[in-house]
């Protein structure tokens, strides 16, 4: 499973872009979003997902599913 961006609670402030270790995440028409195809969930990196971990807003970058 990968994560998602809930575009409403984004702030564009693009912590999440510079701690994914897989390149999943990318600005696009102004609002983050994560490659599901890329995004692992930090596994094998990270002990859980960094997306989540640096977000100022709790709640944003949540399981996809």
């Amino acid at each position: 499973m990968a994560y998602k961006i809930i575009a409403s609670q984004c702030t564009v402030c693009g912590a999440c872009e510079f701690e994914c270790p897989n390149a999943a995440i990318r600005l696009k028409n102004d609002m983050y979003i994560i490659d599901p195809k890329k995004c692992t969930e930090c596994e094998g990196s990270f002990d859980s997902p960094q997306c989540d971990a640096v977000c100022p807003v709790p709640g944003t970058c949540v399981p996809a599913g």
